[in-house]
């Protein structure tokens, strides 16, 4: 069973800004509505006039900067009535200035979403974006309209999984989603308290995973394997990372520096072993297949496709048909970066991409298809995107088809 958007958020909202909730006052932000958009009940409401500190991670999306801004931050709840009684209560949750509330202006779309641990996520990006539609697509509004009144509840009960959703965020060193079944005792059996190499623990969380046929279901086995590697993974980091604060750094254990080249590890390390371990996942999906490929072979310019059919000897043999070749280049997320495999194997003029990305918007995807680049997109999340785009998206059981019926 899938982790769902209910497993990991009680409850979300979401709205435009407005002026006043994008204006300062008193060095402060405001926003209001959250008890009737169904989120106060999760935050609390006590009745003795007390403010609640809540932990939040605070996000502004934007393609400009090409990097989110983010901003972990403590924002306030509280009853501005509260010395009032006769009126009634009105909630509002304070959030101090910081890199995000400076970046964000009225107009941008904001999503705020309660953790099970109690904690918030408050996105925020440009209205009208591709940011706005993924957000909205992930939390299954896509078509649901703004109340112009206020924030717009969420029914986080719908169906789906929280992957995309983690992806998307991991790049970035955002951790979201609960952890799930504990995986931490074999891992530390298995590995120690260290991190081991990224194709050991591809195959140590395939060995976890629930049994899936890669030949019969190769679109849910990528899930699966994917959605048990992310999660062991957060796991061990964060035993890892808890540990390493304990001994502090350097002789005093204050050590700025230091501190930040071990943060700085550990963001990297986030952003490159998610797309090796998809990678990996890939791989043996194909061999479990019985299909013919070089891994990171290369071609001209130095080029080197992740995945590439048959192999970098026929490639090389300009008697080979080029009709029969075929590359795969893999991206959990693509962004701009997908057109960095156009540049790849010149004898094959339609490539092939596979990701996990949700909900690409259709002005990408038609350039893609213009300039002669396949998405491969697993069949759950092909759910994320538009009908009309969907039509045109190859599962991965289909990419997986045509390659076997051209080595056939």
């Amino acid at each position: 069973m899938f982790e769902q958007l209910a497993d990991v958020f009680t409850s979300a909202a979401f709205k435009y800004l407005t002026a006043v909730d994008a204006s300062p006052v008193s060095n402060q932000h405001e926003i209001g509505g959250l008890v009737k958009a169904g989120i106060g009940k999760d935050l609390g409401t006590p009745d003795d006039g007390s403010q609640i500190k809540i932990a939040a991670m605070l996000v502004y999306l934007t393609e400009e900067e090409g990097e989110p801004i983010i901003c972990e931050d403590t924002v306030t709840w509280y009853d501005t009535r509260y010395h009032d009684p006769n009126r009634s209560p009105e909630w509002r949750l304070y959030y101090k200035s910081n890199d995000v509330s400076n970046r964000f202006e009225p107009g941008d779309f904001f999503l705020i979403a309660v953790t099970r641990e109690g904690t918030l996520l408050m996105i925020f990006c440009p209205p009208s974006s591709d940011y706005e539609d993924q957000i909205r697509t992930l939390f299954g509004v896509r078509d649901t309209n703004t109340n112009e009144r206020g924030l717009t509840g969420v029914k986080v009960d719908q169906p789906g999984f929280t992957l995309p959703i983690r992806l998307m965020f991991a790049r970035y060193g955002i951790e979201i989603g609960s952890e799930g079944t504990d995986y931490l005792e074999l891992i530390i059996d298995r590995f120690g308290a260290e991190f081991p190499k990224t194709k050991d623990f591809s195959k140590f969380a395939r060995d976890l995973s629930r049994e899936l046929s890669p030949i019969d279901n190769p679109d849910m086995t990528l899930i699966e394997w994917m959605e048990t590697e992310e999660s062991a993974f957060r796991q061990l980091e964060k035993h890892i990372v808890q540990q390493r604060l304990r001994e502090g750094f350097g002789e005093n254990g204050d050590d700025v520096d230091e501190f930040v080249r071990f943060s700085l590890s550990v963001q990297n390390r986030r952003k490159s072993r998610s797309g090796h371990a998809f990678e990996n996942h890939i791989e043996t999906i194909l061999l479990s297949n019985g299909i013919m490929f070089d891994r990171g072979a290369i071609t001209e310019g130095r080029q080197r496709p992740d995945f590439l059919f048959p192999g970098s000897s026929s490639y090389a043999d300009n008697n080979f048909s080029g009709d029969k070749l075929r590359i795969l280049g893999a991206k959990t997320t693509c962004k701009d970066r997908w057109r960095q495999v156009l540049a790849e194997a010149k004898r094959v003029p339609r490539k092939h991409l596979i990701t996990m990305e949700p909900a690409i918007s259709e002005a990408q995807t038609q350039q893609m298809e213009e300039l002669q680049l396949q998405l491969v997109v697993p069949e759950a999340i092909q759910a994320s995107y538009q009908p009309s785009q969907a039509e045109w998206l190859m599962s991965f059981k289909d990419f997986i088809d045509e390659i076997k019926g051209i080595q056939r």
